[in-house]
């Protein structure tokens, strides 16, 4: 059973025979179905089928000769809105699975951001047609989430608002400096995280580490598309799944200035969302890349 099947409103499924069940649902049903020639006589599909707003499952393999359908592999999704960032994109195939990682350098987050491709067929497609690399692409970001909480906000007023507004656009405008090789910005930044860090030193023994730290998003356990985040929630809702009945959370969040939406089991999650509390919890990345 995957991991996060219970973020989408499946945690009653137990057995092997009621997902096999659940699968097939999807492929005889599916309300979006793509192909592309895979190999030489392979033709690689994808069927997906939504279980509740922009929320559902999609299943992947081949066909083979005589039309014989074989799955490789299922995994739970939820579709993002907006664009998450209009930086460049690269794409490599995991290991196991016809399915890929897509990695994206997004100054704002200050690591390489990692997520699980949700639409490998447009991908695929262009890479059997010699297309890539794409100029021009955005990315929308989701994320499923089986553990989070609710906590208040940092109170700030408008003119504290404009002040890390500002302070952020600097600190991105010198991190793309020192990605050119500017040592002056190089040396800026060292100096502002020393400060930063011998801030926080001194309030840590005073003061809650959580009124200290506004948002902050970071690497998670031993799987490269996981991240523990904090961030803002600017908008939320809850849904039904309609085959289950359980209630699932939507929020959109703002973390280090990155805006995604995040689905979690309504059981799964401490607290009460409102906009302008803040999300915490742990997440498994996912993208759309938006071809021109």
């Amino acid at each position: 059973m995957h991991k996060y099947m219970r973020a989408i409103g499946f945690k009653g499924i137990k057995s092997r025979k009621e997902l096999q069940k659940l699968l097939l649902e999807v492929i005889l049903n599916a309300q979006e179905r793509s192909y592309t020639a895979h190999g030489e006589d392979g033709l690689l599909a994808q069927f997906c089928k939504d279980f509740a707003e922009n929320i559902g499952i999609a299943v992947c393999g081949e066909f083979e000769e005589g039309d014989n359908f074989s799955y490789d592999y299922y995994y739970p999704y939820l579709r993002g809105t907006g664009i998450s960032s209009q930086e460049d994109v690269t794409v490599e195939r995991h290991a196991a699975n016809e399915s890929y990682a897509g990695i994206c350098d997004d100054i704002k987050v200050g690591v390489s951001l990692i997520f699980y491709l949700q639409n490998i067929i447009p991908y695929v497609k262009a890479k059997n047609s010699n297309n890539l690399p794409i100029q021009g692409t955005t990315l929308t970001l989701s994320a499923l989430s089986t553990q989070g909480k609710i906590m208040m906000p940092i109170r700030k007023d408008e003119k504290d608002r404009k002040k890390i507004k500002k302070a952020s656009n600097n600190r991105n405008s010198l991190i793309a400096a020192a990605r050119m090789g500017d040592e002056d910005a190089i040396e800026s930044l060292t100096l502002e995280d020393m400060d930063t860090y011998s801030m926080i030193s001194r309030k840590i023994h005073t003061e809650d580490v959580f009124s200290l730290v506004d948002t902050y998003f970071m690497p998670y356990g031993v799987e490269c598309d996981h991240y523990s985040v904090l961030g803002e929630i600017i908008d939320y809702r809850k849904v039904k799944n309609h085959l289950t009945g359980e209630e699932v959370c939507l929020m959109t969040i703002n973390c280090n200035d990155l805006e995604f939406d995040i689905c979690i089991n309504r059981e799964d999650l401490y607290g009460e969302p409102e906009i302008g509390r803040r999300f915490k919890g742990t997440i498994w990345m996912q993208g759309y890349i938006n071809f021109p």
